[in-house]
């Protein structure tokens, strides 16, 4: 007996596409038959993952907008016939105070390791804008499709700091985990429209993005080394690790799945 996915016929979106976890989730899910939508707010990255499918045979194009944007939102994705929404666009912020840094749709120089009593609103936006607003924009934009057709998948990327707490990440913690609660909550209004809805929870994955934060702060270098410290597996993260539960939470072998946060953290919290 094997157990394959099939995905053919079915349209995604990914956004936060073109790096990291986003794109691991853009091949895994191409891979079984879905053609694929690869957002990024930085449109070279959204275009070279759709041509990495595209030369492995598979269908995809490249959707670049801030989701952030609501407007840009449903411009680009409000027609396009989405079966499948991967809310992984993510913020993890840029250094406190940095006014530099883009107010939203992608990361800032570092991750904001302050004391919240040091943080303004002009910071905390920073992180609702992708993490939480984008959520929603992206959710709202597909939705109407999904109830029309009767059926729907979306998946949430939110994190263990939402789930758990994370000290000196009050802002972004906050933010997914108002994500994962509006996954929630999503779950129970459109469950008989024949859709399901769930959030995936990270611990420290080890990304580009990662280890561009990382190399210019010794801070955050001790950081992730604590925290490998907690987890039972001892690595970090990969983006595979993500992508296959992913598609797996796409496909109709978990039609009977909703309303679930499913930890991907290599043991960080242990939960019934």
């Amino acid at each position: 007996m094997s157990f394959t996915i099939d995905l053919s016929g079915r349209t995604a979106v990914v956004t936060g596409g073109g790096q990291g976890v986003g794109r691991a989730a853009c091949l895994t899910l191409a891979a079984a038959g879905a053609r694929v939508l690869v957002n990024d707010f930085v449109a070279d990255r959204a275009e070279s993952v759709a041509k990495e499918i595209e030369q492995a045979g598979g269908a995809a194009a490249a959707v670049p907008f801030d989701v952030s944007d609501y407007q840009a939102v449903t411009r680009s994705v409000s027609d396009a016939g989405v079966d499948i929404l991967v809310n992984n666009a993510g913020n993890a912020g840029p250094a406190i105070g940095d006014a530099t840094a883009p107010a939203s749709g992608g990361r800032g120089p570092s991750v904001s390791l302050g004391e919240f009593t040091n943080t303004e609103p002009a910071d905390w936006e920073r992180y609702f804008a992708v993490n939480l607003y984008g959520v929603m924009n992206c959710t709202r934009a597909t939705l109407p499709h999904m109830i029309a057709a009767g059926h729907g998948r979306i998946i949430t990327i939110v994190s263990d700091a939402g789930r758990v707490g994370e000290p000196h990440m009050a802002p972004y913690a906050a933010a997914k985990a108002g994500a994962a609660g509006f996954t929630r909550a999503i779950a129970r209004e459109v469950g008989r429209d024949g859709i399901t809805v769930n959030n995936i929870a990270l611990a420290t994955v080890d990304t580009i993005g990662l280890a561009e934060m990382a190399a210019g702060s010794p801070e955050i270098q001790r950081r992730v080394e604590r925290q490998l410290r907690r987890y039972i597996v001892p690595r970090l993260g990969q983006p595979d690790d993500v992508a296959g539960l992913v598609t797996f939470l796409a496909s109709p072998a978990a039609s009977w799945i909703t309303g679930q946060t499913y930890p991907v953290n290599g043991g960080y919290s242990v939960n019934l």
